[in-house]
């Protein structure tokens, strides 16, 4: 029987969910389709009952992380630590959530040899930002959190929450960066299409940092990457982000196991057909 699986947010425009998503199904031989639905925040509640519990499970993105966790019948310890659901499970009319990022996260930077250790630079302070610097933390790292001015009182409530939790952590402003990092995150939509110009810091702050990991995946290397790239910085893009916590999705749906070499053809994959897509004229 041929299952029905989506991603849900707004606005959610061109997502790579899909073709990743369905190239998994592929692997595993499962018949199975995945569809994108622009759900508001105010058509959330009435969605869930009528539109997602009818799936077989779903992917969740901004702005719906935080807010639809009130929906879900049950959340294990992921989505509890980070306050937060991108993955649903339907089984038996009930639904089950979790968050997938932290795993992808850790995934890709193992996936390019970049340790999760010592001195972390974390740029921004909203939901991406959290479930990142939050797994820092509890790895042992010591989190420096960097914002714009105007976002200084959401990078205290962040440092406040990573301390609470047992996390080493301080804020500043990004203008203010100083000192060196072994890693450096950036959890900003900055630098992503179209306006793919932009960087978050400047190469000289840049060049205090021994790696580089980006969330953000369109381009597949941005100007903060391109920059480091130059320095001789590891670096790491945020498409392997999206397949490995796609991956654990799949993991959490029905209990698919896949080989990693599969996975890292899947990324280089995805990375292809994103260009194709955006950069081919």
């Amino acid at each position: 029987m041929k299952q029905n699986f989506a991603i849900i947010g707004h606005p959610i425009g061109h997502t790579m969910s899909p073709f990743v998503h369905k190239r998994l199904f592929a692997l595993q031989s499962k018949t199975a389709d995945y569809s994108v639905l622009d759900i508001s925040r105010e058509g959330l509640k009435d969605s869930f009952s009528t539109v997602l519990k009818s799936l077989d499970g779903f992917n969740v993105t901004i702005p719906h992380k935080e807010s639809i966790l009130p929906l879900i019948d049950e959340v294990d310890e992921s989505a509890l630590k980070y306050n937060a659901v991108n993955c649903v499970a339907v089984r038996n009319g009930k639904t089950y959530g979790c968050s997938t990022d932290a795993f992808g996260f850790t995934k890709a930077l193992e996936s390019h040899s970049v340790p999760l250790s010592g001195r972390v630079l974390v740029l921004g302070a909203g939901g991406a930002a959290r479930t990142l610097a939050r797994e820092a933390a509890d790895c042992g790292c010591e989190i420096t959190i960097a914002v714009r001015n105007g976002s200084l009182d959401k990078a205290k409530t962040l440092t406040d929450w990573l301390k609470s939790n047992g996390g080493k952590a301080n804020l500043t402003e990004i203008n203010s960066i100083d000192g060196k990092f072994d890693l450096c995150i950036n959890a900003t939509p900055v630098g992503m299409y179209p306006n793919t110009d932009a960087s978050i810091i400047t190469e000289a702050q840049l060049k205090s940092c021994s790696a580089v990991f980006d969330a953000v995946y369109n381009p597949q290397k941005t100007k903060l990457l391109l920059s480091a790239e130059k320095f001789g910085i590891k670096t790491v893009g945020g498409m392997a982000m999206l397949v490995w916590q796609a991956v654990k999705a799949h993991e959490f749906w029905y209990g698919a196991e896949f080989n990693t070499a599969d996975i890292n053809d899947l990324i280089d994959a995805a990375n292809q057909e994103m260009s194709r897509i955006f950069y081919e004229k």
